[in-house]
């Protein structure tokens, strides 16, 4: 069974030796494969190879409203297979308390990164693109995955984002705790904006930049280069095209 979702992964655009960010949605595929999510996990392995690098997404947004964080045992909010990826050994943690990933193979070191910005120069997404790695989505939309649409806004300074900052109690990898101010561009909600992105990765496929599956349909996985993305992404900002696109503003009169 692991072998067959390893051949689909492969089948989808995920090579060995890849770096490659994994969004998923794993109901599907466990209920069809009769399978569990340590079995899906090591798929992917498989599907990198020993010179492969995968990050998972760790996200959990209480340090947002004044829970403290540890790095050693905060869980992930973004699933059961980004659980069992930040309990292998060996997994390192990247530091942002709010947008954090784990990450495992040779190159995981170059993301043991303590972010002030969750989606800025200095994080993981930025370290992707920089690496040449890749996005992988299983059974989710753009709009339910692809966070790294906002470090492309980051980057180019948006003006429907702006930049807030967090504090509360952060405990370190060797335990210990200070307080600590950590920064995300957000949303304008003074504006009413609304993240929708999911015509842009409709555009995207139209581009021939995703290879692979829609969600829900076959293997459900959809690659893209992040290089690939980035570049796309910024046309359409640089074009005044991203209202539509990246964004809508909710209830605006026609």
């Amino acid at each position: 069974m692991k072998k067959n979702l390893t051949q689909s992964w492969n089948a989808c655009g995920i090579n060995p030796g890849d770096i490659v960010l994994i969004h998923t949605s794993l109901q599907r595929t466990l209920s069809e494969h009769n399978t569990t999510p340590q079995v899906v996990f090591e798929s992917f392995l498989d599907a990198v190879g020993p010179e492969g690098t995968l990050l998972f997404p760790l996200f959990n947004f209480d340090f947002t409203k004044g829970t403290p964080f540890d790095i050693r045992s905060t869980p992930s909010q973004m699933g059961v297979l980004t659980e069992t990826a930040r309990l292998q050994p060996g997994a390192v943690r990247s530091g942002h308390p709010i947008y954090s990933f784990a990450v495992i193979g040779p190159q995981a070191v170059k993301f043991d990164v303590d972010n002030f910005s969750g989606y800025g120069s200095d994080s993981p997404f930025a370290i992707l693109k920089e690496l040449d790695g890749k996005i992988a989505v299983l059974d989710l939309s753009d709009l339910n995955s692809m966070t790294f649409y906002h470090h492309i806004e980051e980057m180019h300074q948006v003006t429907f984002r702006y930049h807030k900052e967090f504090s509360g109690e952060y405990t370190d990898a060797n335990g210990v705790t200070s307080e600590r101010t950590y920064g995300l561009f957000v949303r304008d909600l003074e504006r009413s904006v609304l993240t929708d992105v999911n015509d842009m990765g409709e555009l995207l496929w139209e581009q021939g930049l995703y290879s692979g599956c829609r969600p829900k349909e076959a293997a459900g996985l959809r690659t893209i280069s992040a290089r690939a993305m980035y570049q796309s992404v910024s046309e359409v900002i640089e074009s005044g095209r991203a209202e539509g696109l990246l964004f809508s503003i909710e209830n605006k009169e026609s």
